[in-house]
């Protein structure tokens, strides 16, 4: 698996694998009926930002992230990170090294801190795995996220000092 910087003509393989994701409702706060000219301005951040996909040897699209400033003027010193994975690829190490890529390009540019404002707290595997890159829970906004089976759950603010 290669991580590299995600190209406008990938676009097609980045949302076959974000579309089942949106529409499953689980993870993101993203409207499910999210459509694909709003998810490729949103996901395919322009400069400062960054968009990033795990290749596999056979060209296929394993996950993919986006990156950058969590927000502008005096907050730009935090970035901000989502990651998707194809959920075939599940526990295979796809999302660790996506965000293990992040951190790195978030160092690189000297933010200070990375900061994920909206991690839903029923989506156990990446609090746990955010928190072994050295991410804390710093608050917890409560019944923020509708679950589609386990109905409202919090939404973690979670932070990472660089």
């Amino acid at each position: 698996m290669v991580i590299r910087d995600a190209s406008g003509e990938e676009w097609d393989g980045i949302w076959s694998l974000m579309r089942p994701i949106v529409v499953a409702g689980q993870t993101f706060a993203y409207d499910p009926a999210l459509d694909e000219a709003d998810a490729r301005v949103g996901w395919l951040a322009a400069p400062p930002g960054r968009a990033s996909v795990a290749v596999a040897a056979d060209g296929s699209i394993l996950g993919t992230a986006t990156m950058g400033p969590n927000r502008a003027g005096p907050g730009a010193h935090v970035a901000t990170a989502s990651f998707m994975v194809d959920g075939a690829c599940q526990g295979r190490g796809v999302g660790r090294a996506l965000v293990e890529d992040a951190l790195a390009w978030a160092r690189g540019r000297e933010f200070r801190a990375m900061q994920f404002n909206a991690v839903a707290a029923s989506n156990v595997g990446a609090v746990k795995l955010y928190e072994s890159l050295g991410f804390q829970i710093i608050g917890t906004v409560p019944e923020a996220f509708l679950h589609p089976a386990e109905g409202y759950v919090g939404l973690h603010v979670m932070h990472c000092v660089l």
